[in-house]
């Protein structure tokens, strides 16, 4: 497996994304094939895992660190803070500075780890200034409790004043042929400060692995229901979108999934994608996909289909969250 930097971070070229196993995406995966997948991904030379503390709420951290109980040296984790919780639902922000310390204490019991490797704050508090709840991050970077400091979906004047607090060595937010917002303001910041980019969703939320036929396809409790570019017309439009992904990746004898990643590999060799997956072998198509190279005609004729995307981002309500 390749290696790539964020800012001083080496992590592996691709990441696994852990959310899906235990929320969001449908039902949660059985523990044990859970863990059989963080383990082949150690395998196959991924060393990068990102989680949250709102992955569950705190399931999927104490997923990961009894996958990882035996394995600690093998592994660097980034998890993120930011959330309140009742009764077991997120019920809104808090970045407040004692917070953060909190959270990042019982991240670290429920991972079973002396330290976090990457430690984001999730999104924005638009009720904190960004200068306090880095500066507490900082703390704990000098308590060493955390190794480096990450930013998610954080907007152009946030990243400028947080990186003058601490050095902020990632930004993690949606990037993919599905979802390019970041192109003409972040990206350029985040050459400019040395900030390396975590793309999360590479592949459309599922979207663009070519699996989903219709809106019913997806279960009855998955979050991607409310999502705009799943519903009525959006649905059949983005579908056609996909079918031209699919000739393309039938020239390289791949999925459309591994397309798409090879795609946000291709784009930087800064960025650092995290595809979740509940099963090994979907993992392994996706490892495999730092193996293609797209020539330039198709490189060219994936950014015209990108360009027509159909559908808002998000649902209002977590729109909300995204600062841009």
């Amino acid at each position: 497996m390749q290696k790539r930097k964020l800012g001083e971070l080496e992590v592996s070229c691709i990441g696994l994304g852990c959310m899906g196993m235990t929320t969001s995406y449908g039902y949660p995966a059985d523990e044990a094939e859970a863990i059989k997948v963080i383990h082949r991904a150690l395998d196959l030379g991924v060393n990068f895992f990102d989680t949250a503390e709102s992955y569950g709420p705190f399931k999927n951290e104490e997923l990961l660190g009894k996958a990882l109980k035996q394995k600690k040296n093998e592994a660097l984790v980034a998890t993120k803070f930011g959330f309140t919780f009742e009764d077991g639902q997120l019920v809104g922000t808090n970045s407040r500075p004692e917070h953060v310390k909190k959270v990042a204490d019982a991240s670290l019991m429920r991972l079973g780890r002396d330290v976090i490797d990457l430690f984001y704050q999730h999104r924005v508090d638009k009720q904190i200034p960004i200068e306090e709840t880095v500066g507490a991050m900082s703390e704990l970077v000098k308590a060493g409790k955390v190794r480096y400091l990450g930013l998610s979906e954080a907007g152009l004047e946030t990243i400028k004043r947080a990186d003058k607090v601490h050095k902020i060595t990632a930004l993690q937010s949606e990037y993919s042929l599905w979802e390019r917002g970041l192109e003409s303001t972040i990206i350029p910041l985040l050459k400019e400060l040395n900030i390396g980019l975590v793309p999360f969703s590479p592949v459309g939320r599922g979207f663009l692995t070519g699996t989903i036929k219709t809106f019913d396809d997806l279960p009855a409790n998955d979050y991607r229901r409310s999502d705009p570019r799943y519903q009525g017309n959006n649905f059949q439009k983005n579908i056609e979108l996909v079918e031209a992904i699919k000739k393309i990746a039938a020239k390289y004898n791949a999925t459309p999934a591994q397309i798409a990643i090879a795609w946000v590999l291709m784009q930087d060799n800064d960025f650092v994608p995290i595809p979740g997956t509940k099963r090994i072998k979907y993992l392994e198509e996706n490892i495999a996909s730092a193996d293609i190279i797209l020539d330039k005609n198709d490189l060219s004729q994936l950014d015209e289909l990108a360009q027509k995307i159909s559908g808002e981002r998000y649902n209002e309500e977590r729109m909300a969250w995204v600062e841009r």
